[in-house]
């Protein structure tokens, strides 16, 4: 995967599988039905790690890396994460807005040359829902209802993320703006389900 990916479009599917030490992704293309279509990116991220980081791979077999999610420092979870091509080089970056995260989820995407895109959760409701399960003794259960973040620069669109509903957590992504990175795309998508505190 490269700046413009391998991709004919620009929506595509992020499908998480949880096991006890890790968590999975799997990145697919999404056809014009909706039906997944070739393998874009997998990852693997372990869990109770003192840092996070995400490797993804072109598939998963694992041989071939295409770029990787870094934690910036332990010190201080908000300022971010880096997000780095094959060869460690740069290609953007993301960190969620702590105190505006409290009442409603907010994450800004940077991406070298271009202004800033600012992600919401699409429902005020639904968020402010999502935290008070939380408070709940419910642990073990999933929050089921589906949430949405719309990202945007200037009041234009940037990229949606639609989660469904569904026993796994499941993501639709389309990106509407033509310069953006599809890999920092993927990276921040995959962000809000692995590191988002919930």
């Amino acid at each position: 995967m490269d700046a413009t990916g391998p991709w004919a479009g620009r929506r595509f599917t992020v499908t998480q599988k949880a096991t006890l030490t890790t968590d999975r992704y799997l990145v697919t293309e999404t056809a014009p039905d909706g039906s997944d279509g070739r393998v874009l990116a997998y990852a693997e991220q372990r869990r109770f790690s003192l840092r996070e980081e995400l490797t993804f791979h072109t598939d998963a077999s694992r041989s071939q890396v295409a770029f990787t999610v870094r934690e910036r420092t332990l010190l201080d979870p908000g300022e971010g994460f880096d997000v780095l091509d094959a060869e460690g080089k740069p290609i953007g970056a993301f960190h969620e807005r702590f105190f505006t995260s409290l009442v409603r989820s907010t994450w800004v995407l940077e991406q070298p040359g271009a202004p800033d895109a600012v992600g919401r959760e699409r429902n005020r409701f639904v968020a402010v829902l999502r935290r008070a399960w939380n408070w709940l003794p419910l642990e073990l259960v999933p929050f089921a209802w589906p949430y949405h973040f719309d990202f945007g620069t200037d009041g234009k669109p940037v990229m949606t993320v639609d989660r469904k509903t569904g026993l796994r957590d499941r993501y639709l992504v389309e990106v509407t703006a033509p310069g953006l990175d599809l890999r920092l795309a993927v990276a921040q998508a995959v962000a809000l389900d692995a590191f988002q505190g919930r």
